[in-house]
């Protein structure tokens, strides 16, 4: 077995309990239109690979360390319904690369065990953005990410785990934790446990009237969250402002950050963006 490299932050899933926890959340085969196209972000030793290419109709691997390409490419390079793809997945024109391969169209849903420190830049480029949502969205996306981030995506109003994250990952997809996964799973333990969460793209029926709005909304009100929201809100909107919102939309004013829920954020965001922009607060 290669040996895991910390500059790409690699640590080798071996739990065969956890593996099947994954395939089994992509639901693959399920597809009503045939067998679905999975996209792996860091096949790293093949092990998840080869279950995917079991149950997937083609599997299409993103891989940065070119020596695990190698390896992967002696292990499975003979399977028909694979392509391996060498380079940096952030970086990389998935639709470009795919062109010339008639055989692997564009994935439907991806499986992945990603890099826990590239997490976010991850999330960004299979999601988008509150501003840009991914205009051609994967119909499902199942993730082996570090838990406590895995927590704080699935996270209900109210829950400590609620956070800015909670709300932008929330409003791009439906989240779903489907399972812990313990740090002797892997080979070398992170210093972290793990957790496996499926999100499903959707766009709503009801977005914000100015998302990078809502994006600045959500910034400033989870700045402090030990703070009650109408304090961490004084940076942008005068407070007699603010009471009169709060009121209006049934939002009780001693409340923090964590304690709305995805359309309170927007109904807050359409609320504040006008008087934001017409009247700013008064400098203290």
């Amino acid at each position: 077995m290669p040996q895991p490299r910390k500059r790409f932050a690699q640590h080798w899933l071996r739990s065969e309990k956890a593996l099947q926890r994954i395939v089994a959340a992509a639901e693959l085969g399920a597809t009503p239109t045939g067998g679905d196209r999975v996209l792996e972000i860091g096949p790293g030793t093949g092990i998840l690979t080869r279950q995917l290419l079991a149950h997937a109709e083609a599997v299409v691997a993103v891989e940065i360390d070119r020596d695990l390409c190698a390896t992967l490419t002696k292990k499975l390079g003979k399977a028909k319904n694979f392509l391996l793809l060498q380079g940096d997945f952030l970086s990389l024109e998935l639709d470009a690369l795919l062109a010339p391969f008639p055989d692997f169209q564009r994935p439907n849903k991806v499986v992945a065990n990603i890099p826990y420190n590239i997490t976010g830049a991850i999330l960004e480029k299979l999601l988008g953005t509150l501003a840009s949502p991914n205009p051609n969205p994967f119909e499902q996306i199942v993730l082996l990410l570090q838990k406590e981030v895995a927590l704080r995506m699935c996270a209900h109003p109210g829950s400590k785990h609620a956070g800015a994250l909670s709300i932008k990952v929330q409003y791009l997809a439906e989240c779903e934790f489907i399972c812990d996964v313990p740090a002797q799973a892997f080979y070398p333990p992170p210093k972290v446990d793990s957790a496996v969460v499926r999100l499903r793209p959707r766009a709503l029926e009801r977005p914000p009237q100015q998302p990078d709005f809502l994006e600045t909304l959500l910034k400033v009100s989870f700045a402090n969250k030990r703070k009650m929201l109408r304090n961490n809100l004084q940076s942008l909107i005068d407070r007699d402002r603010l009471t009169e919102v709060l009121q209006r939309l049934d939002i009780p004013e001693h409340w923090r950050a964590e304690q709305l829920g995805l359309s309170q954020w927007i109904h807050l965001s359409d609320a504040l963006a006008e008087l934001v922009l017409a009247h700013p607060p008064m400098d203290s």
